[in-house]
């Protein structure tokens, strides 16, 4: 692993886990206070970043994109399925 994997590897890994404390706080309450415009265009972008990723052999950005597309996809299923009221 060279120097810019690296970087890489630790910037992946803090910004997936800045999404962990709000994927947690999702799933334990059932309420997601995110904006719906806000994760619907996360989870598209997360989601063909993953793709072009993958397509590219980039594994530390597979990685990223995937985790960070699958949390934010946890809090939009929670968004959408919460009750009003």
């Amino acid at each position: 692993m060279n120097g810019g994997e690296i970087i890489g590897l630790i910037g992946m890994l803090l910004l997936v886990s800045s999404w962990v404390p709000q994927t947690l706080e999702t799933i334990r309450t059932r309420k997601c206070p995110l904006n719906m415009g806000f994760i619907v265009i996360y989870v598209t972008a997360a989601t063909l970043l993953t793709i072009y990723s993958y397509l590219i052999g980039d594994w530390i950005f597979f990685t990223l994109n995937f985790l960070s597309a699958f949390q934010s996809a946890i809090n939009l299923v929670v968004k959408l399925t919460e009750k009003k009221g």
